[in-house]
């Protein structure tokens, strides 16, 4: 084997010139910089310099701020007009952008850490609806919230209920795109203040002219408080209920049950009016049953199936479009798994919660633009699908060598591969 070496700079990742041209093209940078606001005549990076060196960093498969330091660099510098910068400069960008945590005691005695980062939350919703990804003209949105436990050995991260250290932040998504975020400590509940948070949710959408029509949410969110902040703000709804005595006595009495197939799995499904919390305003209940394989009987009615329950304010769906509607937010949980393991949201970098924050909204930013640029491309280039994940963008899109050249006064973009990248200047 002979080997020759060559002094030419050539790039890997060719494919990051025309990703930063896009995102440039729709002007999601100024708008950055119009929102966050301008640092100072004598600071040399600005809050549109932080986004574009963590979505172009992710875009070339670096996992944390010293990778553009240690490998990067010369590859975010082929950028037009851009100049990267060292991680010590992203980390303190992320810090001036953070927001004082806020704690409260519980009637318990347990002591909460909340962090609410309205600035960068309302930033995410308006370049959700600047990239068209989000429209004030469509009257069909649905919402979907769920807190997630992120384990970390971060200094202030304190004890979850799945028994490791971590935060719990609230999510909020539209059509699968995050839209608010708020962290909280490991060790609050659900349910604890998520009034407000969802008021605080629904508020940056209704600011943004973005209307829902259905808001679905687990077990967590079946709450006295929760039930109106939800109503109020979207006109259909559906909660997973828990179990109670009372309901259960009611479940027992149903004389018919319809007997559907979904996944492969026979299921009985049954309505029933229930007011829950004591109140006296009521509201259906899509009931499903499963027999269990161990014919071990139920707690509450004796039998041997495995009961759950939907509560909702929708008597126009049939049963069987309520429950496949609601199994429809599993969407949510694949987000999560994008979000840890594609959008770096298991790998935090700082030591306190109000800083991991802007850390977690500015990836989920991130992830949102990524979403743009595959559904843009996708258009142009056969070989890219809007569907692919991160790594499959990379290996099929990001990774061309590439080299600028002069020729006749002008720049341009030499790649060394056959596939047809011009079609997205066209």
């Amino acid at each position: 084997m002979k080997i020759t070496y060559s002094s030419d700079t050539i790039n890997s990742f060719g494919g990051i010139n025309f990703a930063d041209k896009i995102i440039r093209d729709a002007s999601i940078y100024d708008t950055i910089d119009q929102t966050l606001g301008i640092r100072g005549v004598k600071a040399q990076y600005s809050y549109s310099d932080l986004f574009r060196s963590y979505l172009m960093l992710v875009l070339c498969g670096g996992e944390c701020a010293e990778d553009i330091t240690e490998h990067l660099r010369s590859e975010l510098n082929q950028l037009t007009g851009f100049q990267a910068c060292s991680a010590d400069t992203l980390l303190r960008l992320q810090k001036e952008l953070a927001t004082e945590k806020e704690t409260m005691v519980s009637a318990a005695g347990v002591t909460h850490e909340f962090n609410i980062n309205t600035k960068l939350n309302d930033l995410m919703v308006q370049l959700l609806v600047q990239t068209g990804q989000l429209s004030p003209a469509v009257d069909s949105y649905v919402f979907d919230y769920d807190n997630q436990v992120i384990p970390t050995g971060k200094y202030d991260a304190k004890r979850s209920y799945k028994h490791v250290d971590g935060y719990f932040p609230g999510i909020a998504s539209i059509g699968n795109y995050p839209e608010y975020i708020e962290n909280r400590n490991g060790n609050s509940s659900v349910k604890f203040k998520q009034d407000e948070t969802l008021t605080r949710a629904y508020a940056g959408l209704n600011l943004a002219g973005i209307r829902v029509k259905h808001s679905r949410m687990d077990c967590g969110s079946f709450d006295r408080s929760v039930v109106p902040v939800v109503e109020a703000n979207s006109e259909f709804f559906y909660i997973r209920a828990q179990r109670c005595a009372n309901l259960f006595s009611l479940v027992s009495a149903i004389p018919r049950w319809e007997t559907v197939e979904i996944g492969f799995k026979e299921y009985e499904l049954a309505t029933l009016e229930y007011a829950p919390f004591g109140q006296a305003k009521v509201y259906r209940y899509v009931v499903s049953r499963e027999r269990k394989a161990d014919l071990q009987g139920d707690l509450f009615t004796g039998d041997a199936f495995a009961y759950r329950a939907i509560m909702t304010n929708n008597w126009e769906m049939t049963n069987l479009e309520v429950v496949l509607f609601y199994n429809d937010r599993g969407e949510s949980e694949r987000l999560f798994d994008e979000m840890n393991n594609d959008f770096l949201w298991k790998k935090m970098p700082f030591s306190f919660l109000q800083e991991n924050t802007v850390f977690l909204i500015l990836m989920a930013i991130c992830r949102n633009l990524f979403h743009l640029l595959t559904e843009f491309i996708s258009q142009r280039l056969s070989f890219i699908k809007p569907t692919f994940r991160l790594k499959k963008f990379i290996f099929r899109f990001m990774v061309v060598p590439a080299k600028w050249i002069m020729r006749g006064r002008q720049r341009i973009l030499k790649l060394f591969s056959a596939k047809k990248y011009h079609l997205l200047l066209e």
